[in-house]
C-alpha cells in the first residue's frame, strides 16, 4: 500500500481525514477534508468533488489503521491515494499545526 510520511507532505497537498466527528472537533490539520470512515461509502461523492483530478489523496486518521483501509479502498477505485504513516499522532509530533473546530489550537485524541 502506498504510504507517505508526514515530513514528505507539502502544505498544499490534499489531505483526507477519516476520523470520527469528536476526534475532528478536538483537532485536525487545517484545510483537510473530513469524511469519517463510518460514513465514507455514503459520502464518497464529496471526495470526488473536492479531490484534485491529477493529484494524490493523502489519507489520515489517528494512527494509521483506518486510513490504511480507506487508502486500499481508494486504490481499488483507481484513485491515487497514500496512507499517512503514523496519522495525526505523527502529524502533531512533527510540530505540524492542529486546529479545533473553531480554528483555535487543537489536540489529537
Amino acid at each position: 500500500m502506498p504510504t507517505v510520511g508526514v515530513d514528505d507532505l507539502a502544505s498544499g497537498d490534499f489531505l483526507l481525514d477519516v476520523r470520527e466527528d469528536d476526534e475532528w472537533r478536538a483537532g485536525h490539520a487545517e484545510g483537510a477534508l473530513h469524511i469519517p470512515m463510518s460514513e465514507f461509502v455514503s459520502r464518497y461523492g464529496e471526495l470526488t468533488e473536492a479531490a484534485p483530478q491529477d493529484g494524490r489523496v493523502n489519507v489520515i486518521c489517528r494512527s494509521g489503521g483506518r486510513s490504511a483501509q480507506v487508502t486500499m479502498y481508494l486504490a481499488q477505485q483507481g484513485i491515487d491515494a497514500a496512507n499517512v504513516a503514523g496519522g495525526m499522532e505523527a502529524w502533531a509530533a512533527a510540530g505540524r499545526p492542529v486546529v479545533d473546530a473553531k480554528g483555535e489550537p487543537g489536540a489529537v485524541i
